[in-house]
């Protein structure tokens, strides 16, 4: 048994808007499947794959109120590059902020919606997970998180330290899941969760069972019961979702 990681969901003011945003920022596609949804991601890609995390947008009403506990990490080639991509990214409605981070060779910005993501300096590591470096959580125990989402999401630990923990796909391709240590506690509901989904093959039921025996527990917010998915919460209150098999 193991659910895997399928996408990435933001909550939206404009989910087109923002899916149009990230794909122009990405190189991908925007597609739009209706006023419930939009997604951006690589042309061609095969939903769904581990050669990147497609990003999934769904209108919700609440505004942004705290700084994000999830956030997407971007890549360069060389300090050019980088320069180059703030410019672009900035000339397509992001913008720069400052979350506290000081003097560092990355660059912190925010999507038109608010939502923060780095820009970060060349780095070899990232060297072939295309434009998205790695997805970025927040949490107080990285290990214990590793162990729950070396499960949840189906990959394997690829690297350790005492602050932080990434994993990716046993595949070897697309971005690193990094479980970060952070002071910062969980006050509001996560604006960007991970969604996971079992294989076609096997029970839902079943799956949602063994993700609770690994520390997750139901989550409430607010949705009516009658939905495909569940909403959950990992060990450390993230919300996320099991979808259907697939």
């Amino acid at each position: 048994m193991t659910t895997r990681l399928v996408h990435l969901l933001f909550n939206s003011a404009d989910p087109l808007s923002a899916a149009t945003f990230w794909a122009e920022a990405l190189g991908w596609e925007p597609i739009d499947e209706g006023p419930e949804e939009a997604t951006a991601m690589p042309a061609g890609f095969e939903y769904p794959g581990t050669s990147a995390v497609p990003l999934v947008f769904v209108p919700v009403p609440e505004p942004k109120t705290a700084k994000n506990r999830v956030h997407l990490d971007l890549t360069s080639t060389s300090l050019d590059d980088q320069a180059a991509n703030v410019e672009r990214l900035v000339g397509l409605g992001a913008r720069h902020v400052d979350i506290g981070q000081g003097d560092v060779p990355w660059a912190v910005l925010a999507d038109p919606e608010g939502n923060e993501f780095c820009v970060l300096e060349p780095r070899d590591v990232y060297r072939d997970t295309g434009p998205v470096a790695a997805i970025v959580v927040d949490c107080a125990d990285p290990e214990a998180m590793s162990r729950f989402w070396t499960l949840a999401a189906g990959w394997p630990v690829r690297s350790t330290d005492d602050y932080l923990i990434a994993l990716r796909s046993a595949a070897g391709e697309g971005p690193f899941l990094e479980l970060m240590r952070s002071d910062d506690r969980k006050h509001v509901k996560n604006r960007v969760h991970l969604d996971v989904a079992p294989f076609r093959a096997d029970d839902h039921a079943s799956d949602v069972a063994a993700l609770q025996v690994a520390g997750a527990k139901r989550a409430d917010v607010g949705q009516r019961g009658d939905e495909g998915w569940i909403v959950m919460a990992d060990p450390d209150g993230q919300e996320f979702c099991v979808l259907t098999p697939r």
